[in-house]
């Protein structure tokens, strides 16, 4: 007999494994079943950056590093933010090497998180950042972005907080280009953003691990305008198709890199070496990987965008990521995890309830074009089938 002791630390009990990873197992016992529901790159790792991890296999590179990373990595690191987006870090003492961006975000909030503080959580939104905020004792305050378009705006966050005065804000939380809209924002809402965010004496988490998938434009980062206060993520995973090597950055103040180091160490010790070596020659050799990878989600985000808007789903122009995030047409089930269970079902096609990025997500859904053309060619096929059936319309 297995014994459990329900003595256990109870935000856990609270926790769940999240929308997306629960629906994309149910839906895998399908047979025949295309899915566009995870993302992650369809991408192979760059061949050199293959080649270097080989090497560092063959030279032993099989101990720790340091717990901040390999220096050469974090030079590298901070060379590429400067380069490609004017921020400038110490590597020395501002930057951390983590296993993936999912540290990152578990190392920053658990650093600055204290009982009772309230973080905004800007919503929908890539669910992660919210049971670290719950483990911390802290309360994640939901903004609805949909009533923009999911573009914050000043006013926005001012209403909000202003609408709970009796909470202490501690931070908020960004994710832009954003997971799941796609959204993401020009260098005057970013100033208009950090100087809101100052004023209110906020933390801004800034998970920033699609900034080299943005169409039409350059992507602006908010520690540009706001160095003391961000503690800026971002990695490898989609910039670098290397989403098993585990490797992300956190870039912070020299006093906040200082903390979160310990926090970080007690965690995980340091990143794997091996990959910290491939990354130092994905970033310095690498630079510009992601170019043909952008043009190509470029074409398939236009190709998908085109099909869904003419079956009558209401979509904001996504310009970053990999994601579409529609709003199921009326007339259809309006529930999106009874939509997408039905699709599935009925027409093998798997894509994400609008619910998995929180309550401000119901009534839509999440399609990955992290695929091929030939995938999305035959899930569009499906999709229109499904919604052509009269039997789909209510």
């Amino acid at each position: 007999m297995t014994l459990f002791r329900d003595d256990l630390n109870d935000t856990i009990a609270q926790i769940q494994v999240s929308t997306i990873r629960q629906f994309d197992e149910e839906v895998s016992a399908i047979p025949d079943m295309v899915k566009l529901t995870l993302g992650e790159p369809d991408f192979n790792t760059p061949e050199h950056v293959k080649a270097a991890a080989k090497d560092a296999i063959d030279q032993n590179f099989s101990h720790y590093t340091g717990m901040a990373g390999l220096l050469e990595l974090r030079q590298a690191a901070a060379n590429f933010q400067a380069k490609k987006y004017g921020n400038h870090y110490d590597p020395e003492d501002q930057v951390l090497v983590t296993v993936g961006a999912t540290e990152a975000i578990a190392t920053a909030l658990t650093t600055i998180c204290n009982p009772g503080d309230a973080i905004i959580i800007p919503s929908p939104i890539f669910p992660a950042y919210i049971p670290i905020i719950q483990e911390a004792r802290a309360t994640p305050l939901f903004m609805d972005t949909g009533v923009n378009d999911f573009v914050i705006t000043p006013k926005m966050v001012d209403d909000f907080i202003a609408a709970h005065p009796d909470e202490h804000f501690k931070g908020i939380v960004l994710n832009y280009p954003n997971n799941p809209t796609g959204v993401t924002y020009v260098a005057e809402e970013v100033e208009a953003l950090a100087a809101c965010f100052k004023r209110h004496n906020l933390w801004v988490v800034s998970d920033e691990i699609y900034s080299e998938l943005t169409y039409g434009s350059t992507h602006v980062s908010i520690a540009n305008y706001l160095p003391d206060e961000t503690i800026l993520i971002n990695g490898l995973s989609k910039s670098h198709a290397m989403t098993g090597w585990r490797i992300g950055f956190l870039f912070a103040s020299k006093e906040l890199t200082a903390q979160m180091k310990k926090v970080h160490q007690y965690y995980v010790t340091a990143a794997t070496t091996v990959a910290q070596k491939a990354g130092i020659e994905a970033l310095a050799n690498g630079m510009d990987d992601a170019i043909p990878m952008r043009a190509e989600y470029q074409k398939r985000r236009d190709f998908v965008y085109k099909v869904m808007n003419g079956l009558g789903f209401k979509i904001a122009r996504p310009t970053g990521a990999f994601y579409i995030f529609a709003k199921i047409p009326a007339g259809c089930e309006q529930d999106s995890m009874a939509f997408c269970k039905d699709l599935a079902r009925k027409n093998h096609l798997a894509i994400i309830p609008g619910t998995g990025f929180g309550a401000e997500g119901e009534g839509y859904v999440r399609l990955s074009y992290a695929a091929s053309m030939e995938k999305l060619q035959q899930a569009m096929d499906r999709l229109t089938a499904y919604m052509q059936e009269p039997t789909n319309q209510h």
